[in-house]
């Protein structure tokens, strides 16, 4: 199986969204916490620029949005 380098980011972005997701579920990371903030914004960013590279516009908006809110959510945990 051959991987291309949008293979290779979009599932990078996807694996640290998962795991952020996972991480909270467990209870290990908050919502709230920077770890979990950032890892949103990585991930997404990731898995939206992955998606720009193989032009698939519904997953651009997807994670575009996700990365956006998730800016918003660490612009408001510095306000805190």
């Amino acid at each position: 199986m051959h991987f291309s380098f949008s293979d290779i980011i979009g599932s990078v972005g996807v694996f640290i969204l998962l795991l952020a997701f996972v991480l909270n579920l467990l209870d290990k990371i908050s919502r709230e916490s920077m770890m979990y903030i950032l890892m949103n914004i990585i991930g997404a960013g990731l898995a939206c620029y992955a998606s720009f590279l193989i032009h698939y516009v519904p997953f651009i908006i997807l994670e575009g949005v996700w990365t956006a809110v998730s800016m918003i959510a660490l612009l408001q945990y510095k306000r805190r």
